[in-house]
């Protein structure tokens, strides 16, 4: 398959009022970890990942118009945001100003992408796509040495979304600012209709965000009265917001009648909208009028983000409650992390074990010689489908009381090595927050969340190969040598 790329420029324009000034990037030397990097991701197969979503998004442009930007550079330029914790913008910024940057993302000479162009081409990369890059970089990890797939250490963590932290009050405000929104959008399409008065597109966000502030207020003082007030300000802010979601679903068929194309993309997102506001309205109603204990699983927490759980982890205050998704990362030896996967709601971890090990077996076609968990994931089920797989040693410590001969097994020295490997596994999950941005999704949507777990993943993978590839090795002295 026919990969685009940029025509290679080593010399570049005179820079305009220095005609005699040029900049030659055929010498030019990169940082020893981004040319590794670069190594890594000039990879045919990488390339034409990637390539096949993009070639769905447009298609008429690979044979009309100007050339696309080449999939090298996107794929790079995706590489470099996760890489340096940057945005979009300042990704264009910094690679437009770095002759090394430019190099390592074969822009070259060229013009950079805007930040447009650059979300654009990411939102056109599917999920499933991310995977199987991150998989290749694994196998790739493999060629290079940097990994053999012996050792293999699991565990869960979170990622939040982002989303501010979740009220009664707070989602009812931002189901009436939506919804208002929309419908004030809503009169500027419709105009003078007589089947479309003008009460049916007021904006009641004002009024709601006073509500807001006095629910806020009144929960700070918590006087005598503090329950009936509450009451009181929850009906009114649940009767506005009731009102405006009858309201759009009244004008959501005449913003489409009335409003031409523009009117169907707004009462689409109506559409989307209106199921989410009714459920908020709904357990609203349930937990603070009626007193009832609504479940997590049946709570909505976010508007904008769906898709985010509740999760409880038992960690001490204030990390007790998370919002967002909970994750299961393999890694293998090498700092590799060899699969990763995005739990629905938070489900107990011990039930991803049996998946680790099936897909450690896909990925690499043969059983870790170790495999090891903590206490959350351990159980004797755990450790027998472990065994199953072939295994040689599996060090699953067990919670509770123990039986000596249980006590004599996890004293053993290889289990207590293994313990040791395991606890490497924190450290890394600290390095993909704190380094990779795992700790906070900035992406929007479920399908933005699973891609941005899945770069994070993988420039951590390529970072650590590219560490392996750059690190110096020691000679072995020639046979027969004094």
């Amino acid at each position: 398959m026919l990969i685009m790329a940029y025509p290679r420029v080593d010399i570049l324009k005179p820079l305009q009022g220095f005609p005699d000034i040029y900049i030659d990037l055929a010498g030019l030397a990169m940082d020893p970890l981004l040319a590794a990097i670069d190594r890594i991701l000039d990879d045919e197969r990488l390339l034409v990942m990637v390539w096949n979503d993009y070639a769905t998004r447009r298609p008429h442009c690979l044979t009309t118009g100007r050339r696309s930007t080449p999939v090298e550079a996107l794929i790079r330029l995706q590489a470099v945001r996760r890489l340096y914790r940057w945005s979009y913008r300042q990704v264009r910024v910094q690679v437009k100003g770095s002759l090394a940057l430019r190099q390592f993302t074969r822009v070259y000479g060229h013009a950079v992408p805007s930040h447009g162009t650059l979300n654009d081409w990411e939102c056109a990369l599917k999920p499933a796509t991310v995977r199987l890059i991150n998989q290749r970089v694994v196998e790739l990890a493999v060629e290079y040495g940097a990994t053999e797939g012996k050792k293999l250490r699991t565990d869960g963590t979170v990622t939040e979304t982002n989303i501010h932290y979740p009220t009664d009050s707070s989602l009812l405000e931002d189901s009436v600012r939506v919804l208002g929104r929309m419908l004030s959008a809503g009169r500027e399409l419709v105009g003078e209709q007589p089947d479309a008065p003008k009460s049916l597109f007021v904006n009641h966000t004002r009024s709601v965000r006073r509500l807001a502030r006095e629910i806020a207020r009144a929960a700070r003082k918590k006087g005598a009265d503090f329950t009936p007030k509450m009451h009181k300000l929850y009906r009114k802010l649940l009767k506005t917001t009731q009102a405006t979601l009858d309201h759009a679903r009244q004008a959501m068929p005449v913003i489409r009648r009335y409003g031409g194309l523009a009117g169907e993309g707004l009462a689409d997102s109506l559409q989307h909208y209106l199921p989410l506001v009714e459920q908020v309205i709904d357990q609203a109603r349930r937990r603070v009028v009626q007193g009832e204990q609504v479940p997590a699983t049946e709570k909505l927490v976010s508007l904008f983000e769906p898709h985010t759980a509740i999760i409880k982890r038992g960690k001490p205050a204030p990390r007790d409650t998370e919002f967002g998704r909970k994750i299961m990362l393999d890694e293998v030896d090498g700092g590799i992390i060899a699969d990763y996967r995005i739990l629905s709601g938070n489900p107990p971890e011990a039930d991803q074990f049996q998946d680790s090990l099936d897909n450690h077996q896909t990925l690499f076609h043969h059983p870790p010689d170790l495999a090891t968990t903590d206490r959350g994931i351990a159980s004797p089920d755990n450790e027998d489908a472990a065994h199953r797989a072939g295994v040689k040693q599996v060090a699953l410590p067990r919670s509770g009381s123990l039986t000596p001969d249980r006590i004599e097994y996890e004293r053993q020295k290889w289990f207590r090595l293994a313990q040791r490997f395991r606890a490497g596994v924190e450290g890394r999950i600290s390095v993909l927050k704190r380094a990779r941005q795992l700790d906070r999704c900035l992406d929007k949507g479920e399908a933005g969340f699973e891609k941005w777990v899945g770069w994070g993943c993988i420039v951590n993978n390529l970072v650590n190969v590219a560490r392996f590839i750059i690190k110096p090795r020691r000679r072995r002295p020639a046979a027969g040598a004094a």
